[in-house]
């Protein structure tokens, strides 16, 4: 069981960002900006730059419908944008949603709207607008997409890009609050072998395996920009497709890597629950965050205030790993 027979391929998307560099750099007039990292950063001048990102939910959608839980689809769109945006320290601005539905559901869409504003407020930037199309035809009169678009400014000299990332670094992470909002195409296919009342089973504590798998993604930009006013982080990564060292990996320098010690922390049951339906390890690493969210990486003799700043901003970071020379 694995992502690519769910149909998605993470390589031939990976491959897709590529071709989307080589396109743009044809277009010689355009504004440089660079395009694959968590959030595009452009500079208006004046010592100062916008960052910007857009994403959306994935299937996820599927499993709302499924369970009827729609709201916390709301907080994944704007967790997923602003949760990229803050990994270069930018301070989130504003936000804007995108509706397509077959026909227009207003109590469901309201929900998804609550968990836009939730979202919004737990990031601090303001719901600026968006839009809402209904394209009977294109989707089933009970079905939908979301797509969220996200804006920041930073200061130049205090954008945090993982270049100062250095050898024997520390990697701090905090916890997710479940599968958040990538791997569901796995997940469906996993849950379309099994019997119909799964989604209403799990735990002892009376919570379901559908409300567990429908938490929203948790947001981590007031931990994160907490943890960076101390100018001791070197490199931050929101853990989302692709797993924790992929994502991680991707504000390390050429020549490094992060080196995970994955039996550091405690994974949350539901991870038990899919590689117990027949995802190997190897596939569980590529595919999900294995219960971490976010990372910071900072240096040793830094790495102890950065984790006193995040338990004093309400969180529980724990070391997960090192940085190591390929």
């Amino acid at each position: 069981m694995n992502y690519r027979e769910s149909g998605v391929d993470i390589a031939a998307g990976d491959a897709w960002i590529e071709t989307i560099k080589s396109l743009a750099a044809e277009r010689e007039h355009l504004p440089k900006a660079g395009i694959g990292g968590f959030s595009g950063i452009i500079s208006i001048g004046g010592g100062r730059s916008i960052v910007a990102c857009c994403d959306g939910v994935g299937t996820k959608v599927e499993l709302a419908r499924k369970t009827g839980l729609y709201r916390g689809l709301g907080q994944d769109l704007v967790a997923m944008s602003v949760n990229d945006l803050v990994t270069c320290g930018a301070i989130p601005l504003f936000f804007l949603d995108y509706i397509a539905c077959g026909t227009l559901d207003e109590p469901k869409l309201a929900n998804v709207m609550k968990g836009i504003l939730d979202g919004c407020e737990q990031s601090g930037c303001a719901l600026l607008g968006g839009e809402t199309a209904e394209m009977p035809g294109v989707y089933a009169p009970d079905g939908f997409d979301l797509a969220g678009f996200a804006v920041g400014l930073i200061d130049d000299c205090s954008i945090i890009d993982g270049s100062q990332v250095k050898y024997e670094d520390m990697i701090i992470a905090l916890p997710s609050s479940g599968v958040h909002s990538n791997g569901f195409s796995l997940i469906r296919k996993i849950l379309s072998d099994m019997p119909e009342n799964t989604l209403s089973k799990f735990g002892d504590d009376g919570t379901s395996l559908g409300e567990i798998l429908m938490r929203p993604t948790k947001i981590y930009v007031r931990a994160a920009l907490e943890a960076v006013r101390g100018g001791f982080v070197k490199g931050m990564a929101h853990i989302t497709g692709g797993g924790l060292e992929a994502n991680a990996n991707r504000v390390v320098p050429d020549g490094l890597r992060c080196e995970i010690d994955y039996g550091a922390w405690r994974r949350p049951r539901v991870f038990g629950f899919i590689s117990g339906a027949g995802v190997d390890e190897a596939e569980m690493r590529r595919v999900f965050n294995l219960g971490v969210g976010y990372v910071f990486i900072a240096s040793q003799k830094d790495g102890d205030c950065v984790m006193k700043t995040l338990s004093n901003a309400g969180e529980s970071p724990f070391v997960i790993g090192r940085i190591v020379r390929e």
